[in-house]
């Protein structure tokens, strides 16, 4: 059975998760907390869990969807576009932007596109197939860690890069909910741009 990706589940699915490990529910609120405000990536930096969970944790999901590939930085260093290699070998691009007082982020909902479009490359390169809401998250996630560590934080999310995402509207809506989260990342609904 392949693993699931923790960034796939929602709330309720990750408390299904722990109590077919036979663990109390209330620890998926303590994981969720970890992973959208304390922007953890692995098991191990869950101090606030029993080290059994933990390993359960890492045995039971995947931890990575997606690994950066290629990063191309604008002269100014306010531009940094990501190229990402799925899982599946499929590469999708984000791109974090700069201003004066935002942090922009414009991420993908899919690899390819089925649209078409003359005067999108991804139009060109045809349709490969959705983005998980999880696959869309991480994305958020990857940059959400490098700007932390700078002392900055996620102003905007801006879906228009690859893919139309109202061709994967559930996926997108659900990806969408998670990081407007009160209990989670907490984006604002208004931070949001489907383009």
């Amino acid at each position: 059975m392949t693993q699931p990706f923790i960034y796939d589940l929602d709330l309720d699915g990750l408390k299904s998760f722990l109590i077919a490990l036979s663990e109390p529910a209330y620890r998926a609120q303590q994981i969720w907390q970890g992973l959208y405000q304390n922007l953890w990536t692995s098991p191990d930096e869950f101090s606030n869990l029993p080290k059994a969970l933990r390993e359960k944790l890492a045995e039971g999901l995947r931890w990575s969807a997606l690994e950066p590939e290629t990063v191309l930085q604008s002269r100014d260093g306010e531009t940094i576009k990501t190229l990402f290699r799925l899982s599946d070998d499929r590469a999708i691009e984000a791109v974090l932007m700069r201003y004066e007082s935002r942090r922009t982020l414009c991420i993908s909902t899919q690899a390819g596109c089925a649209m078409g479009c003359v005067f999108c490359a991804t139009g060109q390169m045809g349709f490969k197939r959705h983005l998980t809401a999880g696959e869309i998250v991480a994305q958020v996630m990857y940059y959400a860690r490098q700007l932390k560590d700078q002392g900055e934080q996620v102003t905007n999310v801006v879906l228009m890069g690859m893919g139309e995402p109202f061709h994967n509207y559930q996926n997108t809506l659900k990806a969408i909910d998670r990081l407007n989260d009160p209990k989670g990342f907490n984006l604002g609904a208004r931070r949001f741009t489907i383009s």
